[in-house]
């Protein structure tokens, strides 16, 4: 059994709620700590929730109060910037039915649902440092406050302040050559795509859209840039400069992109500049700290799967900790879910290649795709490892050693 009694949670985004409620079902307190002073209501794009994420929440009872905030999305649909089809990939069955939520919403179900279970979640707190004394680990915030607990966990994101503190040498996000934009319009004027999420290699930029039954449609883009742009650099050129380059790299195309981006108005357009995710992280944890979601391993959005990822390890570190003592939890929780994100990582760096190749690869590419889906595609073979994966939470967790934690 786990003799962990509280723990503190540096980080309010997708995982820190999350492995809160799954620690409160083990048995386990814990506070959020979150440096912004204010929830962040309305930041970020639109992200999805695939099966296994859906699954993982259902492992702790929060599947039907999230499902409820998205919109069910059970197919993507692989097309050019011609508007021909390539192919399509639907949802495995006996599965959860993938749902597309705007950030903002996710994060306010997930936090709400947290809180209704009895969360503290205490705003303006940045971490600064922590000690780890053996026994407990006190954690220190910018405002000179501490709080002390039986075990850290960074939830902090792709730019961990935890992750820095356990390890100075710790690699630093790694951008993926693209810039990513994207936002909502209503009553976009086009039909309902029925559920689905149309995915189009542009001949000059990467362009996702879905339309609901009320008219109302979701969309991205994916622009290839060698030059790697933060947030508030991106942000500084004005919303009209961007708007005016999509429409130049779409005009080519057979798309609905520009009628979308005719109807995006001012302060629409969500801008989250370059793209990144995380090289393989060589510790986890150390002592009494551990790191969970995108602070140990990121996934860039192409991915489809940076929240759910986030979501499966809040679980499973929970899980662990319900079953077993420090440092046996941490050692488990990383065996279990380190080769499974790496994984996707390293998948999803082919894909993000994909979107952004030369002319003969662009070829290559639309003349094999189909081919492939045609002749090889299995779904099973395909996703099954991905979309049918499922947090054991009713099985205790097993002792597993991991060398990777204690480098």
């Amino acid at each position: 059994m786990g003799a962990t009694g509280e723990a503190l949670i540096i980080g309010g985004g997708i995982a820190g709620p999350v492995a809160a409620v799954a620690l409160r079902r083990a048995g386990v307190a814990a506070t959020v700590f979150e440096a912004y002073g204010k929830e962040a209501d309305g930041i970020g794009g639109e992200l999805m929730l695939a099966p296994n994420g859906m699954a993982a929440l259902a492992a702790i009872g929060l599947d039907e109060p999230v499902a409820a905030a998205g919109v069910p999305t059970p197919r993507m649909v692989m097309e050019t910037g011609t508007g021909r089809r390539l192919g399509a990939f639907e949802d495995l069955p006996g599965l959860p039915t993938s749902r597309t939520f705007p950030r903002a919403v996710l994060y306010r179900a997930l936090l709400d649902v947290a809180v209704d279970e009895g969360v503290h979640v205490r705003y303006g707190k940045r971490l600064t440092s922590f000690t780890d004394n053996g026994e407990s680990v006190v954690a220190t915030f910018a405002d000179g406050s501490t709080a002390e607990g039986d075990v850290l966990i960074g939830a902090d994101g792709i730019r961990s302040t935890v992750r820095g503190l356990l390890d100075p040498r710790a690699p630093q996000p790694r951008y993926v050559g693209l810039i990513g934009l994207g936002g909502w319009v209503r009553d976009a004027g086009l039909p309902s795509t029925g559920g689905a999420m149309h995915l189009a290699y542009g001949k000059k930029a990467f362009f996702g859209y879905r339309v609901d039954d009320d008219g109302t449609a979701g969309w991205f883009a994916n622009l290839p840039s060698a030059e790697m742009m933060t947030a508030g650099e991106a942000r500084s050129i004005p919303d009209a400069e961007w708007l005016r380059r999509l429409r130049t790299l779409f005009a080519g195309d057979r798309l609905p992109a520009l009628r979308i981006l005719d109807r995006v108005g001012d302060g629409q357009l969500v801008n989250v500049g370059g793209l990144q995710d995380m090289p393989p992280v060589p510790v986890w944890h150390r002592g009494r700290a551990v790191l969970v979601g995108d602070a140990a391993h990121a996934t860039s959005p192409s991915s489809g799967q940076g929240a759910s990822l986030a979501i499966e390890s809040a679980v499973e570190l929970a899980r662990c900790l319900r079953d077993l003592p420090v440092p046996a939890a941490f050692d488990t929780y990383e065996a279990l879910r380190r080769p499974r994100v790496e994984r996707v990582i390293a998948q999803t760096a082919r894909v993000n290649r994909d979107k952004a190749p030369g002319p003969m690869g662009r070829l290559l590419r639309d003349v094999l795709f189909p081919v492939a889906m045609r002749t090889f595609y299995d779904p099973e073979k395909m996703m099954g490892w991905m979309h049918r994966h499922a947090i054991a939470w009713e099985l205790p967790a097993a002792t597993h050693q991991s060398s990777a934690g204690r480098r």
